[in-house]
């Protein structure tokens, strides 16, 4: 793991243009102008060219110029040859132009292929080019021991801080993109769950309403091809028709809890059981309880007790609501189907089978979702439902 360390290359997120903010990018364009005008002037200045040494020195000056742009465009593409291969080219050009009295040309060289090498290499690297340059200054500068090991200490300094501050940048930026894919995926999520909430509000409202009007529509069919009195069809047609008419309060009930407009779970048990004919007991401090495990209680019963008319008409049906301490329980029974009924009043196979089919599962989704359980299961020749959630 140390090996590795000493030969990876730095964050490039750090060392990308846009990670820099507006006013930093002014700055460092002024710093490299301002440093450029400082070498043409210590290059050209004091009359040292004539003649064609002139044109030399530019072309010199041109040519060492291309060079760092090369350079630096390699370090921060992370390219090794091209820039170990152009940090090397750099190193002497600097001593050619030391060679040709371009000193500040040389130190500038000299100075900023170090600085930058602290910054966009790895660290071995990193700390073998700063040292082949420095070297290289110390050698040529005609300054004393302790000018050198100042200027020497403060560009190691300054190249490491900046550095530090290009890793740190690194960093921030890959957090944020951590962030923001953190924040799709949830947002992504939190729509497949709301398409999965309203999936199962569309099939409980509907599937119950509309196999309670095909129930009574089928019964109305079988009592015509038996010749059973007018008034009995009328009364199933009737029947079918106050359904499709509670199908719609159901819709708008079911809008209401998407929007989180909830009537309280008594009174809606009171009402389904009572249009149901099925008895109601309550145990238990009633209490408000959480509008997830609500709806679940909601949905479950409403479910529970359309699958007693579907598969088991005739039937007795009771449902219990228990409040417990920390949960809410729920449990629907039904008795066996009573023999002896007439065509009319049993339902025929296609009623037993209308539905999606996805009734059990839906409700024992509901509960997982909310960290409970939904048992259902044959019992005592009839059939029975329990929830449980916590509350």
């Amino acid at each position: 793991m140390a090996g590795w360390y000493w030969t990876r290359w730095p964050s490039r997120e750090g060392l990308e243009r846009d990670a820099e903010s507006r006013p930093r990018r002014i700055l460092t364009g002024l710093g490299r102008a301002v440093l450029l005008a400082v070498v043409c002037g210590g290059t050209f200045a004091g009359g040292k060219y004539a003649g064609w040494a002139v044109v030399a020195a530019a072309a010199g000056l041109v040519v060492a110029i291309a060079l760092y742009a090369g350079y630096l465009r390699a370090t921060r593409e992370q390219r090794p040859a091209a820039a170990y291969l152009l940090g090397a080219t750099l190193v002497g050009v600097a001593w050619l132009a030391n060679w040709g009295l371009a000193y500040t040309l040389a130190d500038v060289l000299w100075i900023g292929l170090a600085v930058t090498a602290l910054i966009r290499l790895p660290p071995a690297p990193a700390l073998l080019a700063a040292a082949v340059a420095l070297g290289s200054y110390t050698a040529a500068s005609p300054a004393g021991w302790f000018s050198n090991a100042a200027t020497i200490g403060g560009t190691v300094l300054f190249g490491f801080l900046l550095r530090l501050d290009a890793e740190a940048r690194g960093t921030a930026r890959r957090l944020l993109a951590q962030e923001r894919a953190a924040r799709a995926a949830e947002a992504e999520s939190a729509a497949l769950a709301e398409r999965a909430r309203i999936a199962r509000e569309i099939h409980d409202v509907l599937a119950h309403s509309l196999s309670a009007q095909l129930v009574h529509l089928e019964a109305a069919r079988l009592m015509l091809d038996a010749g059973t009195d007018r008034e009995q069809i009328r009364e199933r047609v009737v029947a079918a028709r106050r359904m499709a008419r509670d199908g719609l309060a159901e819709t708008r009930q079911a809008l209401s809890a998407l929007r989180g407009e909830l009537t309280p779970v008594g009174e809606f048990l009171v009402e389904l059981t009572g249009r149901e004919r099925a008895a109601l007991t309550v145990t238990g401090t009633p209490r408000p309880l959480p509008a997830e495990a609500s709806l679940a209680v909601r949905r479950t019963a409403q479910e529970a007790v359309t699958n007693v008319r579907k598969h088991a008409p005739g039937a007795r049906c009771s449902v219990e609501l228990r409040y417990l301490p920390d949960a809410v329980e729920l449990e629907v029974r039904n008795t066996r189907a009573p023999r002896g009924q007439s065509a009319a009043e049993l339902s025929a196979p296609e009623l037993a089978g209308s539905g999606s089919g996805y009734g059990l599962l839906g409700m024992r989704e509901r509960a997982e979702l909310l960290g409970g359980t939904l048992l259902a299961g044959p019992e005592d020749g009839g059939w029975r439902v329990l929830l449980r959630v916590p509350a």
